[in-house]
């Protein structure tokens, strides 16, 4: 399973980290058990090796159908490798649920912010309507999102945005938008990461495709209006 007949010979020492990692593997399987625990089993390896281990891992669990309990402080690592994911703080479980639901559909202000990056906001709600709900925040902005059950107009909630659910328009722009003035680009080889300045002095960060970016370039000091998408702003519950 592991790929590993040719070393049969070599001593631990004469064995990479990843090499090291999948004895261990292979001795953890050999007693054919139902459940195997990972105990952030890829925290001492280098960024390659990680990403590496990590499709092997995945893929040593289909071939078995052993269940893997796997314990990991690194988002990335849940994301990519888990069929369910189980949130915890202080011992208890925020959430459970698949990977796009942890990341989409976040309950509460804790599992938003520890999972990915996200922007977000405290708004009033406004008005409540075919189960949207209009929200404002304290500078004017107006950001619809679906209504959590129980929610109502006045209340006071949190909304969590991820950075790729907000889109750069040209400032002026029809529609419900914020208007904010463009404060750093941070480039990051697939997309740019743009921190937008608001008038009530938040910064929101902004994800956007670097295909976009070379489309329509920006630079510190332009002003833009941020749209959000509908879809993409999620009520909390805390």
């Amino acid at each position: 399973l592991v790929h590993m007949d040719h070393l049969a010979d070599r001593r631990p020492t004469q064995l990479s980290g990843g090499q090291q990692q999948r004895v261990a593997l292979a001795r953890a399987l050999a007693t054919e058990p139902k459940v195997l625990l990972l105990d952030e089993p890829l925290s001492a390896l280098d960024l390659k090796l990680r990403q590496q281990m990590r499709v092997e891992l995945k893929q040593l669990q289909e071939e078995t159908g052993i269940t893997f309990i796997f314990v990991t402080h690194d988002q990335v690592e849940a994301l990519t490798m888990s069929d369910r994911i189980a949130v915890m703080s202080d011992g208890k479980v925020q959430q459970v649920g698949t990977p796009s639901e942890i990341y989409e559909r976040p309950l509460n202000h804790f599992v938003a912010d520890f999972i990915g990056e996200t922007n977000f906001f405290d708004v009033t709600v406004e008005s409540i309507a075919g189960g949207q709900a209009r929200c404002v925040t304290a500078g004017g902005v107006t950001v619809t999102a679906e209504a959590m059950e129980g929610c109502g107009a006045g209340d006071k909630v949190s909304l969590s945005v991820r950075p790729e659910g907000i889109r750069l328009a040209a400032s002026g722009s029809e529609g419900d938008a914020a208007e904010g003035l463009i404060e750093r680009p941070v480039y990051q080889g697939t997309d740019t990461h743009y921190l937008v300045g608001l008038p009530d002095g938040q910064s929101v960060l902004v994800r956007v495709q670097n295909m976009e970016v070379r489309a329509n370039p920006m630079k510190v000091g332009d002003k833009v209006a941020l749209q959000f998408d509908p879809g993409s702003v999620v009520m909390l519950r805390d």
